[in-house]
């Protein structure tokens, strides 16, 4: 959906009481069907290809799946997440400004480094919960209301051991016919993360009541907690507190 004006925020927040209107005057059928409902969590199998224990204590994945907000938001509740920081990757260090990346022709997507500990939570869980209640993986460039390749789903593998994990998750994934539609889901190695801009970190924690914030990502960190209740966290993870670079 294209932006109605210059201002990021500004924007979002009018699409959301725009969907707000939609909805309370019963007048769904305005808005573009999508093949489920904003965060609407799916239930799916673990992956059978995980890496193998190394004894480190801190790695990094990559992910892309709409809007970085909700996907931030999820992995913040993550048990054994250190840190969820919102960004771009896909593209040039120097076209890594939301201003830019909201055109679509940077090459980048909104994507969320996410620092854990594999010793409380591998990256194939990491995984799991990115395909189950982050985003839908079966929409091409796009989630729910937002539209464009910078929504595109997509997975940034960090090391040759993560790629090849990805690969046979999907595999698996559409074998099994875990979704109703196959999985879009992008694997593009050797692409840099570029933090996004500050006031885009922690977004939903600090905009609870925005309703873009209330239609389309509270209900994805509910899903977390419904599907994978061992390890959600109530408390989230803060950039803020982590700080951006770690």
């Amino acid at each position: 959906m294209a932006r109605l004006f210059a201002s990021p925020s500004a924007s979002r927040r009018v699409l959301g009481l725009l969907l707000c209107a939609a909805i309370l005057a019963g007048a769904a059928e305005m808005l573009s069907p999508a093949p489920s409902l904003a965060g609407e969590g799916r239930a799916i199998p673990a992956p059978v290809l995980d890496e193998p224990a190394s004894g480190a204590t801190s790695e990094v994945a990559v992910l892309a799946g709409g809007c970085f907000w909700g996907v931030q938001a999820v992995f913040q509740h993550v048990d054994g997440v250190t840190n969820a920081v919102s960004g771009y990757a896909g593209g040039e260090k120097t076209t890594a400004d939301y201003r830019l990346v909201s055109s679509g022709t940077t090459g980048h997507a909104e994507s969320v480094r996410v620092s854990f500990d594999p010793r409380k939570i591998s990256y194939g869980r990491i995984l799991q919960i990115y395909f189950s209640v982050a985003h839908d993986p079966t929409q091409l460039n796009r989630q729910g209301p937002d539209r464009g390749t910078q929504y595109r789903s997509a997975i940034f593998p960090t090391s040759a051991e993560q790629e090849t994990v990805a690969k046979a998750y999907i595999a698996q994934l559409d074998q099994a016919h875990s979704f109703d539609a196959a999985i879009v889901t992008r694997i593009e190695p050797n692409r840099t993360f570029y933090p996004a801009e500050a006031y885009h970190q922690d977004y939903l924690m600090l905009h609870p009541d925005q309703p873009y914030i209330v239609i389309n990502d509270l209900p994805k960190v509910a899903e977390l907690k419904r599907l994978f209740p061992e390890i959600f966290r109530a408390e989230p993870v803060l950039v803020s507190q982590a700080g951006i670079t770690n």
